[in-house]
């Protein structure tokens, strides 16, 4: 799960933009049985009658044939004293979760759907620009069973999703709910185990996502994996979760990511637009943000041929305004390596603009 040092349920706030928690746990609750009468016949009713509700049998067929299929794919994952998710990625042994959740540590405890028996993994590699990673079993035990992940282009608001992990330390734990939006740009704290990430393209969705579910499934009712739950968005107001509003990274990104790791065993191509800059925040006297200050430019990046310099003051990218260094990497998520673009900067008291071509992450 989240990676940090402190104990599980309090180490959840973060920001998303301004406030966001780093995911975990599922929801309890319970039904109510159905009366046996109807107030308005004044009767008893025959058993067949109470249960007529359309469709209500199919529906709950698809979700138990959906969880007999994923579950066995969700793993626990113990990293120090700290607990999250992962998916098994193949037959090899291969794990996806989140960066967040493996943290520092080089190895670690997996429990299966399975078993209660730990085996142990290693770090195969950890990249927190896009808060994934994937380890390795050291044994693979016999029906391990790879997930299949399906095309985010084909997920929908309003399809129903299921969340599948091991929220607050409860094993192979589902929750419903459907996606509520479609290509959020999201961003990570980088306090309480967060990876200060700036997401994009997430995956909204109203399941449960609470400590511990991390690095875990959102599945749809084919049983695709369409995207590995990893924020949970904040209530500004009274700084705890805010129910009903997770993010997932989409599943394209997590094959994208995860196969260049198990292929090569690092990620060389991130698909992320950049700059080439090492910038931080500018405040003025009243210690209000008002640029991105330039630190250092990489040499023969996108910045250093556009003719920008350490200490110049970014304040716009294309049409969007630029105020912190996080205002600047949302504004990047939102494009790929290759566009051109125009940045708005200050040199001294004068405002210039540069055409960049952007470069890659």
């Amino acid at each position: 799960m989240d990676a940090s040092r402190r104990p599980l349920v309090r180490r959840a706030v973060l920001c998303l933009l301004s406030f966001v928690l780093l995911a975990g746990c599922s929801l309890a609750g319970s039904t109510s049985s159905s009366s046996s009468s109807s107030p308005s016949a004044g009767r008893d009713l025959p058993d067949t009658e109470q249960a007529a509700v359309p469709g209500a049998d199919d529906l709950e067929s698809d979700y138990r044939k959906v969880i007999r299929d994923v579950l066995p794919s969700v793993v626990q994952i113990q990293a120090g004293d700290e607990l999250g998710s992962g998916v098994v990625y193949d037959g090899k042994g291969h794990i996806v979760t989140n960066a967040h959740v493996v943290g520092d540590g080089k190895t670690f405890q997996v429990t299966t759907a399975g078993s209660e028996t730990p085996l142990t993994a290693e770090l195969v590699y950890s990249y927190p620009q896009q808060d994934l990673a994937v380890i390795r079993l050291e044994r693979v035990p016999d029906g391990l069973k790879a997930a299949r992940f399906g095309d985010s282009a084909e997920v929908g608001v309003g399809q129903i999703v299921l969340a599948m992990g091991s929220p607050l330390g409860l094993a192979s734990s589902v929750t419903q709910g459907i996606v509520s939006a479609t290509g959020r740009t999201v961003t990570e704290g980088g306090t309480g185990g967060g990876t200060g990430a700036t997401l994009a393209n997430m995956v909204q969705t109203s399941a449960a996502i609470n400590p511990g579910n991390s690095g875990g499934a959102l599945v749809d009712l084919r049983g695709e994996v369409v995207g590995i739950p990893t924020l949970a968005a904040a209530d500004p107001r009274a700084g705890n979760a805010a129910a009903g509003i997770g993010f997932a990274i989409p599943a394209s990104t997590v094959k994208a990511v995860a196969g260049q790791i198990v292929e090569q065993g690092r990620v060389t191509h991130s698909g992320r637009a950049a700059l080439g800059i090492t910038g931080r925040t500018l405040v003025d006297a009243d210690y209000q943000a008002v640029g991105v200050a330039v630190v250092e430019v990489q040499r023969d990046g996108a910045a250093d041929e556009a003719g920008i310099r350490p200490e110049d003051v970014i304040t716009g990218l294309g049409d969007t305004d630029v105020t912190t260094i996080t205002s600047l990497a949302e504004a990047l998520a939102a494009r790929q390596p290759g566009d051109r673009t125009t940045v708005t900067f200050r040199r001294g008291d004068a405002e210039r603009t540069a055409d960049v071509t952007l470069g890659e992450q």
